[in-house]
């Protein structure tokens, strides 16, 4: 099954013909808000919000492992999330999007990032975090419909919520990271430690803070100007896609965990092997 999560102003999808509308708790808390089940064509999908009905949850205030555990729980092998993202790279301009291949994290480990602990081990590989199979398929379909689309970028995912410093964004540059946002991570590493592929479109919406020219520089209210524009291009994107075969699951995300658990499940608790469970199937 393929999961969306909608990230600034995409809290819903019109398109999807809803079945039901469900609220689901986890052993990792609340996720951001109800989930939806539904139709779009012909393939069953889920639907979450990330930042909440309303946008109440700054990205430091996501609870990503209730996120990925509930549409882990409710069936979804494949997920696309869709997020505003700045550039780092004067060819990665505003309105275009961008799919990353790699992250790099800046979020300074203030988040709950891993569904491991606290008398579960587990070590994940993290060296190819998105699912190559379903980023190749949004490329193919944003070079369908002419739209312009980097692909293989390198994400950087910082704390937030405050718009970084010029010092911060020249870092980034010298770091390799071709944009930059602030919900990625740890959603694409859970997703990982879920068993789901996961790919990210990222809709650019500024130069952030890094060119010499003050009025290139990031300012929230001017983010969404120019931001409908970009989630107009996502949605029509995703509406293609949605007349296409989903693409093939990689063997090796959907069996991550059988080389990466290292905690005999006779060491477990009764609740760590529920959970952990559901995240093997």
């Amino acid at each position: 099954m393929l999961a969306f999560i909608g990230g600034t102003g995409i809290y819903s999808i019109d398109d999807i013909a809803v079945v039901e509308e469900l609220v689901v708790e986890t052993p990792f808390g609340t996720p951001s808000g109800s989930i939806v089940r539904g139709r779009w064509n012909e393939h069953e999908v889920l639907f979450l919000a990330r930042h909440g009905a309303g946008h109440r949850l700054l990205p430091h205030e996501i609870n990503y492992r209730a996120n990925i555990f509930a549409l882990k729980r409710l069936g979804a092998t494949q997920l696309i999330s869709l997020s505003a993202v700045g550039s780092l790279d004067e060819a990665i301009a505003p309105g275009h999007l961008a799919l990353p291949g790699q992250y790099f994290d800046w979020t300074r480990g203030k988040r709950d990032a891993s569904f491991f602990g606290a008398g579960v081990a587990g070590h994940i590989s993290s060296a190819e975090p998105v699912s190559g199979q379903l980023a190749a398929w949004i490329a193919q379909g944003a070079g369908s419909l002419g739209l312009p689309c980097h692909t293989n970028v390198t994400y950087a995912g910082v704390e937030g919520p405050r718009l970084g410093t010029r010092a911060e964004s020249h870092f980034l540059r010298q770091a390799g990271c071709q944009i930059v946002g602030m919900t990625n991570v740890p959603e694409a590493f859970l997703a990982r430690e879920a068993q789901i592929c996961y790919a990210s479109i990222g809709m650019v919406t500024d130069y952030d803070c890094w060119m010499d020219n003050p009025e290139m520089h990031v300012k929230a209210t001017e983010i969404f100007a120019l931001y409908g524009q970009s989630i107009g291009k996502a949605i029509k994107l995703l509406q293609h896609l949605m007349q296409t075969p989903l693409p093939a699951e990689e063997v090796e995300i959907r069996q991550a965990l059988a080389v990466s658990i290292l905690t005999p499940d006779s060491a477990l608790t009764e609740r760590q092997r529920q959970w952990l469970e559901i995240l093997r199937r």
